[in-house]
Formats: structure tokens, sequence, C-alpha cells
């Protein structure tokens, strides 16, 4: 008996607890529902509403034309709130729908693409992204002609959310200069230096939290608007960009290198037209990888271009003549017990002053310093400070490389530390930077800053300018610097670079070559280089080729480097208004069968051009398009009318002008090779389809 009283106490127990928590969890309900009420429902409108960043359209990058070597295009994301199409359209539409996203996508089956829009609608879901990917703004135009879709954003629901992606219409061509900046706000080149300026200020806009987490904007509710980035006007020239880079690519593959930079620069504004940048990869072909001409990377030994600085210092120090002599010997010398040789076996012998750097003798500009500054080594490290090789330049681009150049209180600093670093060694500095001191000889002895920005402009209105900053107004005298001009005119006349040699114009510079230093010790393979100006008696451009690590039996900078800049040299020369008409004495008549080259394209543009050279053509043709022959002495023009639906003939076009008539008809363009058109894979006339491809090779 006293078992069953003391389960019954139990289960009393039990339930008068069990009615307790009960009223305990409805008066709590009660209180969150009629004292607390507001309190919550303002907490869920917190959680499902949110003020979220909307993100500035980023400014373009233009070149010095003008042209877009950086944009931002917008792309789209493709949702839906199926909650919104009347059921009469919902029938009609769904299975159609449904079939042409899974055909464009390709990435689930028609069914499944109706099953989820189905169970959105009928679990009144109102956001969905039916894919991750991003269309274009053709694209989205296509969309808009699909069924449901065609009905807009209030009556058929779909949502085309914009983003923001950045575009390089002439692909990787100066991309490493143009550059890039990631999520996580770190990047290179303009786009990252620039960044506050093109950037702009992001915008504030309402967000509502939806099913599944997601979060779809309120369109019209809107606190702060987003400021467009402004646009940086660069002075890349893109014509000069795609010669330098053909030039240079072609050496690469031809000598198997590692790496090579070329920058050519306005003598007297510091311009940078092209600065080219190409390192292997791992599948052996060359891309745009990382800044050589400025950054850490390409920080070396300059090697023999170094001796301009030497024999500046010489000059400037000595009253040494370039009639002066020095005896080489048979090409070995011994500097405090180590061996020096001259590239010629058997050595020179005795060579003056003005020989010594057109041979690149490193025994004869060794002795000549050694001699002169032995005794006194800060003094030589002053004339490099006052030359401007000790400190960085200040270039626009963040990242750029400081140089390393050796004094005496350096722990490591010998007695061969002089003479090392008289032709090169023992030192550190940039591309950029050895350029810009060969830059000041060609300007007369003004060292100025070299500039890849000249404007920051928002629409058509100027923000700021920026103009090459003057560094030193003289890097050495009037009379140094007309001994120094005969030098590096004698290299490519008479020395080391004379397989450069020019015809029509002279060229000015130095060929280096240095030995690459691998874990503390030098190595059998070089660091080539060429370093100038052009025309040498009115310096319009300077220049700077480096090759680094050529393979096989030429690895010297007059056979590796010199030749990439005579090449970029013609180029420039040909095209360059200016120097053409200089060339030409003003007034001459172009002869016959010396014509510039002039094939097919814009009617106006080569209209221009035949009038910048002075060349006679005839009145104008009806058509903007037109080839060309050569009559009677002058250009006339023959009309290229393009039939809408037919292959048009684009032989003889430049690459821009094929691409902009071939892809207004809606043809993919794939193309090969650099030039003009040589070959289209379509004859002309042939009747064009949609998605038809066509493939151009250049020449």
């Amino acid at each position: 008996m006293s078992i069953k009283r003391s389960i019954l106490l139990r289960v009393r127990v039990a339930f008068i607890a069990v009615c307790l928590f009960a009223f305990l969890v409805i008066g709590r309900l009660a209180q969150i529902q009629f004292v607390q009420k507001d309190k919550w429902v303002k907490a869920s409108q917190v959680e499902r509403l949110q003020y979220r960043t909307i993100k500035a359209v980023r400014g373009n990058i233009h070149s010095s034309e003008g042209g877009l070597l950086a944009t931002s295009l917008p792309f789209y994301r493709v949702a839906i709130d199926p909650t919104l199409v009347n059921d009469e359209y919902y029938k009609k539409g769904i299975d159609s729908l449904a079939f042409l996203l899974s055909s464009y996508f390709q990435d689930y089956s028609t069914q499944e693409y109706k099953r989820r829009i189905h169970d959105a609608r009928i679990t009144n879901r109102k956001y969905l992204v039916l894919n991750r990917s991003y269309i274009n703004y053709q694209e989205k135009k296509k969309m808009l002609r699909w069924p449901i879709f065609r009905l807009g954003r209030l009556k058929g629901g779909v949502l085309f959310e914009r983003i923001e992606r950045r575009f390089l219409p002439f692909k990787y061509l100066a991309s490493r200069a143009i550059g890039f900046i990631n999520e996580d706000k770190q990047g290179a080149g303009i786009e990252y230096s620039f960044n506050k300026e093109l950037a702009g200020q992001n915008g504030i806009a309402l967000f509502q939290k939806i099913a599944g987490g997601a979060w779809r904007p309120l369109y019209g509710v809107s606190e702060v608007k987003a400021e467009d980035g402004y646009d940086v006007e660069t002075t890349i020239d893109i014509n000069l960009q795609d010669v330098a880079e053909s030039a240079l690519l072609k050496a690469l593959y031809e000598h198997e290198a590692s790496y090579g930079c070329l920058v050519l620069m306005e003598v007297k504004t510091g311009k940078i037209k092209a600065m080219v940048n190409l390192g292997r990869n791992e599948e052996g072909n060359y891309i745009e990888d990382y800044n050589y001409a400025v950054g850490n990377q390409g920080l070396t030994d300059p090697g023999s271009t170094f001796k301009l600085a030497s024999m500046i210092a010489l000059f400037e120090e000595t009253s040494t003549q370039l009639t002066d002599t020095v005896d080489t010997g048979n090409g070995k010398y011994s500097f405090y017990g180590q061996a020096i040789t001259d590239a010629k076996p058997e050595g020179y012998g005795v060579l003056t002053v003005k020989q010594v750097f057109e041979k690149s003798s490193n025994i004869g500009t060794m002795k000549l310093i050694t001699k002169t500054f032995a005794s006194q080594p800060q003094k030589f490290i002053d004339y490099l400070h006052h030359f401007g090789l000790t400190q960085p330049l200040g270039f626009q681009l963040t990242g750029e490389s400081i140089p390393y150049v050796k004094t005496p209180s350096d722990p490591t600093w010998s007695k061969l530390s002089l003479p090392w670093m008289s032709i090169g060694y023992e030192l550190k500095i940039s591309p950029l930077q050895i350029l810009t001191f060969y830059n000041a000889i060609a300007n007369k002895g003004k060292m100025i800053a070299p500039i890849i920005a000249t404007r920051i402009k928002k629409a058509d209105q100027v923000i700021k300018t920026f103009e090459a900053p003057t560094l030193h107004s003289k890097i050495c005298s009037n009379k140094v610097l007309e001994k120094v001009k005969v030098m590096l005119e004698g290299v490519v006349e008479n020395g080391t670079a004379s397989n450069v040699k020019g015809t029509v114009y002279r060229i000015a510079g130095k060929t280096g070559t240095a030995q690459k230093m691998k874990e503390g010790r030098y190595t059998s393979s070089y660091y080539t280089s060429f370093v100038g100006y052009f025309p040498a008696d009115n310096p319009t451009y300077s220049c700077i080729v480096v090759i680094d690590e050529p393979k096989g039996f030429r690895q010297h900078g007059s056979d590796v480097s010199a030749p990439v800049f005579k090449e970029v040299a013609d180029k420039v020369y040909a095209t360059d208004p200016d120097m053409y008409r200089s060339f030409q004495a003003g007034n001459r008549i172009i002869e016959e069968k010396i014509f510039p080259f002039i094939k097919s394209g814009y009617q106006s543009d080569l209209t221009a051009l035949c009038e910048e050279l002075k060349i006679p053509y005839q009145p104008d043709v009806i058509g903007d398009w037109v080839t060309t022959k050569i009559v009677n002495n002058k250009v006339e023009w023959i009309s290229n009318a393009f039939k809408q639906s037919q292959m048009p003939n684009v032989i003889g076009m430049t690459l821009k002008d094929a691409i902009y008539i071939l892809e207004n008809k809606e043809l993919d363009v794939v193309f090969s090779g650099r030039g003009r058109v040589a070959n289209q894979s379509l004859p002309e006339g042939t009747k064009i389809e949609e998605g038809m491809s066509v493939y151009l090779e250049l020449d």
C-alpha cells in the first residue's frame, strides 16, 4: 500500500511541475506578444532590412590618344520573382522559359529549371537566383525577348542585377602598366596606384533579407547615391605599345630568354609612350606578369650601360679629352689580384678614351676611374648621387624599386669595389632609372622624372594634371655633355652597336652585357641591354631594351637587345609625322615607289594621314571604307562598300578596323600574328549566319 501511495505522489508532483512549466511558457508568450510586441517587431525588421553598400562605377583608363585601355562594363546576374507573373502568362511561358535557361546556361535540365521556379512560386518565394554566372549587356537584351522575361520586372518578375567588371579592350597589351586591384585592395600598376581617383565613392541602399539568406535591393529606396570614379589619362600610345611589344616578343622567343622589358619615352616631356614587360611562364610563353622596368625583380647590375656615368664623372673631375689614350694591353689585366678581361680575347692595345667607350673596354674604363678616384672613392659616389642614380625617381606607379649603390662606409666595400662599380657591378639599378639618366643627356643635361599619367578627368572636366618634375636642372656641364654625345653616337657608328647603324637618321646609345650573379657567384648567364635615344642630332625619343638570360651563342647586348631598339626606332621614325617631315625637308614631294604602306581602312583616317605626310591623294569617294592604289604618283581611293549580310574584304586593314567591322556584323573574330590582315578564313561575299566565326591571319 505504501508503494502505491509513493508512486501516486510522484505522479502528482510531476503533473504539477508540467503545469507550472506550461503556465510559465504561456505567460512568457503573452508577455512577448502583448507587452514586448513593439520591441520584437522592430528587431525582426532590423534583421530583414539592412542598408548595404552600392559600389560606384570605376573610372576608365585612357591612352594618350583617348582610346580605352581599361573600363568597367556592366554584367548581370539573372534572378526572378515568380510570384509576380499572372497564371495565364505563367502557364503559357514556363515550359519555354525553362528550356531556354537550360539551353543557355547548360547546367540544369529543363525539368529542373521548371521545378525550381515552380517551387519558388507556390511557396511565395519572391527572389530566386536562376544562375550564378554573369551575362553581358547583349545577352541581357536577348533574354528580355524570352517568355515571361519579356513582361519586365513588374509583371514578369525578372531581375537583372548589375555587376561592374573590369575589361581591357586591348587584352594583354600594356596590361602590367595598366595593372589591377583585387578584393583585398592589393594590386599593381595604374589601377592600384590611382585607385583613390578611379574607385569613386560608394553609395548606400536599403536591402531586404529573403528566404535562403539572400538579400534583394528595394528599388527606389536609396539614402546615398554612388559617385562614379574619375578617369585617368595616360601617356601610353597604343600603336607604339603594339610596335614595342611585337619587337620585344619576337626577340624573347628567338633567344628563349627569361624575361624582357622595353620603355619608350619622349625626351622633352618624360612621357612614357610604351612600357612592355614580358616574363616566361611554365608553358614557355611570354605574358605581362611583372613590371621588370620598375620593380625589384628588374633591379640588377646594369653592366656596361653604367659606364656612361663613370665617364661623365671622369670628365667633370679631370681635363681628360676624348683623344687621350689608355693602354688596355692584351685583353687581360689584374686589379688588386683580380683578373679582368675585355670582350676581345687578344685585347685592344692602346685606345683613345672615345674608343674605350665605343669598344666598351672594361680594362680601359677601370684604369681611368681607378687612376682618378682610388684615393677618394666617396667623390665618385657623390657624382653618382648628383646624377640621380642613388635615389628612387618618385615614379607615379607604386612599387618602384630603390637603387642600391655601395659606399665606402659599407662593410662589404673593398679596393675592388670602385673598379667593379665603374663598369656596372656591385650596384643595382632599375631599367627605368638607367633610361632616365640617358634621357637627361638627350635633354641637354636636364633630368626629368618619367610620367605615365597626365590627367585626372570627370567627363570633359579636368580635375588634376601631371607634368614631369625636374630632378636635376643640369647633371653635367655643356662641355662634358658634348663629349658624351660624341661617344654615344660613336658606339653605334664605330663600336659595339655598329650592327644597328641607321640610314636616314642616327642613333646614340650604349650596349650592356652583365654576368648574372646567383647564390653569390657570377654565372655564364647574362643580362643584356641597350639604351639610347634617336634621332641623335635632334633627340625625340629615348628607349631602353632589356633581355634577361638569352640562350644560344649570341648573348651580348649588341646581338640581343640592340636590334630590338633599332626595330622600334625604325617604326617610330617612319610613323612619326614630325620626324618624317624633317626627313622630307619640309616640302619635298614623296617620289613614286617610296609611298608609306597604305592598303585599306577608314577613309577619313587615311585622308588625315596623307595630309599629315603631304602625300597627294584624290578627292573623297562615296563610302566610309576604302582600299587604295597608287596612280600617277598619288593615292586613289576605291570604295569598299559592305553588304550587311555578306562577309566583307578586310585584307590590308589594321586589326582594330577589321574587328570593328566584323563584330558589328555579329561575327566572332579569332586572329593570330601582328600587323595588318593578310588572310581571312571566310571569302568576301560569304553569306553571314548567326554564330559564325572568322579567322584572321595578320602579317
